[in-house]
């Protein structure tokens, strides 16, 4: 996973998209709930996170993110330009979600920087085809690819990471 990827082609030759699934980190509680800022774990979480996502994120990457702040302030941590979406809002649906990243026919690799039950609920729906929801911890990520097969599209699950992993990794150094 270098930053020069070019569009993954499965079988025929089919393009396939990379949507990146990025929960937000621990925010404080309060209200308004969009006004939430990150905690310091939220912060070192989020930046544990970008650090690892920095050197695999191809370089054409689309990068969308709720307007809630605790979701702008894990975004900044990446240090790229990205999209404020008030569509992906708390409490949006998956419709909402695979429509606006373009799934499954989108050209790029999209970031999409959100809440649960919305995230979870999403890669259920792609990765399984169920109305559940999967729990994304705080800070984690799923990395999904769509795939053709017979004649419906779903995803296949690349990656799911939980940024305690990575901060135990950096503590063990």
């Amino acid at each position: 996973m270098g930053s020069r990827r070019t569009p993954v082609r499965g079988p025929a030759d089919v393009v396939t998209m990379e949507l990146i699934l990025w929960r937000h980190a621990e925010a404080a509680p309060g209200e308004p709930d969009s006004a939430r800022p990150l905690t310091d774990r939220g912060r070192t979480q989020a930046q544990v996170m970008a650090r690892w996502l920095a050197p695999r994120l191809p370089a054409e990457l689309r990068v969308i993110v709720s307007p809630a702040r605790r979701a702008q302030e894990t975004a900044l941590t990446l240090g790229r330009s990205f999209e404020t979406i008030e569509a992906l809002a708390p409490g949006c649906d998956v419709a909402t979600v695979l429509g606006t990243v373009g799934w499954p026919d989108g050209e790029r690799t999209v970031l999409l920087i959100g809440h649960q039950p919305t995230l979870g609920e999403t890669a259920a729906q792609l990765i399984d085809g169920q109305e559940t929801s999967w729990r994304i911890g705080a800070g984690a990520v799923w990395w999904l690819r769509s795939r053709q097969r017979k004649s419906r599209g779903d995803a296949v699950l690349l990656l799911a990471l939980e940024p305690e992993i990575l901060e135990r990794e950096s503590s063990a150094h």
